[in-house]
């Protein structure tokens, strides 16, 4: 029985980016800078419209196990796609890039593969258009004990409450990593989802081992300004992490925090940022790093993902952290 340094539970999503301008965005009615969920035809109405489209396979956690894999940690990814060309570029993408995709492409069903129409401004900023397809039905039976049961960390996705099976699979997931000995966490996602769930992820914070999330998510969870917010996590969850597009990043455990400066980087394209910093920030977790060094590793390997396209690392990590005496 393989056992794994971090396993992630998340949407198998492809990744499909064009670039766009204000005045497309708002032409199509698209919200700049956030994810919204569509529908299928809202979904096939956006593609159509994307120039020069790239495609790589992508979701939130599928995102950080890829950059954890570029960091030489043992990884696995419970995720559902269809048997259809997506769908295999999805798994065949993700296994070659050192995360064993445990769960095979899924044929019949009418829901074809999960994919995200991302629009990259000028500035960097993404504004994602998400059609969840067959990653809506990711469900309890998806979380096998030999995968879960055998992580040392375990990292989900805010997203997954969106869907009650979502939810269940989430739950087994979480209870299989304690049974077993494992720490489990999760990133908050966006506001919009913490503002869906946050009964449940306020439960959540005091019963997993670590929470991922920006300031918008953390004042949001609360409702109230960061300052309180954080405080009252601290409070609640065993560690806390909260990055500030560009600022300081705050990680709190019990009575100990670090202050992580950020060096301020132009971004290419932040699609990804969020996902890297976590990647960072668990191999900082996963090999025993301070905190302040765990948070300087996410911060690393964020400012190599917004500067170039795509939500994935395309230069060593390791080499990176070496560069900056953080191994």
């Amino acid at each position: 029985m393989k056992s794994y340094q971090v396993v992630g539970i998340g949407n198998a999503i492809v990744d499909v980016f064009s670039t766009a301008d204000d005045s497309f965005l708002d032409l199509m009615g698209i919200q700049k800078g956030i994810m919204q969920l569509v529908e299928r035809e809202r979904g096939e109405l956006l593609y159509g419209a994307m120039q020069n489209r790239q495609q790589a396979p992508g979701g939130s956690v599928a995102n950080t196990l890829a950059g954890l894999g570029n960091l030489g940690l043992t990884t696995a990814f419970i995720g559902r796609v269809h048997d259809d060309a997506l769908g295999r570029f999805y798994a065949r993408s993700m296994t070659e890039e050192g995360t064993d995709f445990v769960n095979p492409p899924v044929p019949g069903g009418e829901l074809p593969t999960s994919r995200s129409m991302i629009f990259v401004s000028p500035d960097g900023e993404r504004s994602m258009n998400t059609y969840l397809g067959i990653s809506s039905e990711l469900g309890p039976d998806d979380v096998s004990d030999s995968v879960a049961g055998n992580a040392e960390i375990l990292f989900l996705e805010g997203y997954l409450y969106d869907k009650p099976k979502g939810k269940q699979a989430f739950e087994r997931a979480v209870e299989l990593c304690h049974k077993a000995g494992g720490k489990a966490g999760i990133a908050l996602s966006d506001p919009f989802c913490v503002d869906r769930h946050r009964g449940d992820f306020r439960r959540l914070v005091k019963s997993l081992d670590y929470v991922i999330g920006n300031e918008h998510e953390w004042c949001s969870l609360y409702q109230t300004d960061l300052s309180a917010a954080l405080e009252q996590a601290a409070a609640d969850a065993g560690l806390v992490v909260c990055t500030r597009s560009g600022h300081d990043v705050i990680v709190v455990r019990g009575e100990e925090q670090a202050v992580v400066p950020v060096h301020r980087v132009v971004p290419v394209d932040a699609t990804g940022a969020g996902d890297q910093f976590a990647a960072g920030f668990l191999y900082g977790l996963a090999t025993g790093q301070s905190l302040a060094t765990a948070g300087r590793m996410g911060c690393v390997a964020a400012a190599e993902v917004i500067s170039h396209f795509g939500a994935r690392p395309e230069t060593d990590l390791k080499a990176l952290f070496r560069k900056e005496g953080l191994i």
